[in-house]
């Protein structure tokens, strides 16, 4: 697949990948899929770090959070956490693309959470969390201020999907060939070891692994990459309109956006160049259980190193110190990796910066 194809498709996440830069047109013309993108779209009322919109139509670097969601499938119809989050900045003018995954156990403020029926946060307390949980308390409004208060960018677009939507898009493309390295069984689906194709079902459990995999998120994180870029593939390899529909309706229902289709229409026109260098990076820390449960608590070197890549990418001021730290409470959130070699995720720090934590609801999932 072309560079570019690929960077089209990648930027603008799951949505542009139903359409493809060569049918975008021929799709606009469908009343249907006209219907079906304003299913898909959803504005949401975040506080913004710019106080200017980013202007796609100049080519201005620019930002979008993927979320994947861990429900609408297995019966889940509550809210869902989270469980997948990767930042794509892009950049035109550097003709560069940088994909940047949050671990989901990352200990984070929650931006504004104030306690529910199961909890109390006294007003102006700091709540502390896994990063994953955001979602399940306050929506993708809380998990995009959430991200942006600890990377220290701003987040212009979002885009999220669930686990059905992911698990009718593999059926919808005709599976998926993978090859397995780890032999498991994930609540009741047995995904065997070895090269084969997935159907929709054994795609979800493939990409929600993470307990029998030895580096945990890390690895499950690096196979949702994988079967997100053979899916990409698969798409690319065909040219019927009507195939491209399908794939659309197949997922109307499980997507939600804040991109137009003009917005859309615009990236694909303005953002090519970007597709000459792909860049990932992943953001982790040292694990550590707290009362018996797993966190990652992030490095102060570690984070400032991640944060400015993200700054110089959006072209933005890079700074010497987190700024994180300005807030009091921030300070328990972070080690000092100064004289850590590599910070791994399957280790443990002695870290006892912590404060008190109030866990919200569902520990199991912890």
């Amino acid at each position: 697949m072309s560079k570019a194809k690929k960077i089209i498709l990648i930027v603008v996440g799951i949505l542009v990948l139903f359409v493809g830069a060569a049918s975008i047109y021929l799709l606009k013309v469908n009343n249907d899929v006209d219907q079906a993108i304003s299913k898909m779209t959803r504005k949401v009322d975040y506080k913004k770090k710019r106080t200017a919109s980013v202007d796609l139509a100049s080519g201005e670097p620019f930002s979008i959070l993927l979320m994947g969601t861990d429900t609408g499938d297995k019966g889940r119809t509550y809210q869902g956490r989270s469980d997948s989050m990767m930042l794509v900045t892009i950049n035109p003018k550097k003709k560069q693309t940088l994909l940047t995954s949050l671990g989901r156990d990352i200990y984070t403020q929650i931006v504004g959470y104030h306690g529910d029926e199961n909890t109390y946060v006294a007003k102006g307390d700091t709540y502390y969390d896994k990063l994953n949980a955001v979602y399940s308390l306050g929506g993708t409004k809380m998990a995009i201020e959430t991200v942006q208060t600890m990377m220290d960018v701003p987040i212009d677009h979002y885009v999220e999907i669930n686990m059905k939507g992911l698990k009718t898009l593999v059926d919808a493309v005709g599976g998926i060939e993978v090859d397995n390295k780890i032999d498991f069984t994930l609540d009741g689906v047995h995904v065997k070891k070895g090269k084969q194709t997935l159907d929709g079902k054994h795609a979800l459990e493939y990409v929600r692994m993470r307990h029998e995999d030895p580096k945990g998120d890390v690895g499950r994180q690096a196979r949702q990459r994988e079967i997100l870029s053979k899916i990409i593939h698969k798409m690319l390899s065909v040219n019927s309109v009507t195939k491209y529909k399908r794939y659309l309706h197949a997922v109307e229902d499980y997507v939600r956006t804040d991109l137009s289709w003009n917005e859309m229409v615009t990236i694909v026109k303005n953002y090519t160049p970007a597709a000459e260098t792909i860049k990932q990076t992943q953001v982790e820390g040292q694990g550590e259980m707290i009362d018996a449960i797993y966190f990652q608590i992030l490095g102060l070197n570690s984070l400032l190193d991640e944060q400015n890549r993200l700054k110089k990418q959006l072209e933005l001021p890079t700074k010497k110190k987190l700024p994180n730290l300005a807030e009091e409470d921030d300070n328990q959130l972070f080690f000092d990796d100064s004289e850590v070699e590599k910070i791994s995720a399957g280790t443990h720090y002695d870290y006892t910066g912590y404060g008190t934590i109030i866990y919200p609801i569902d520990e199991e999932n912890y």
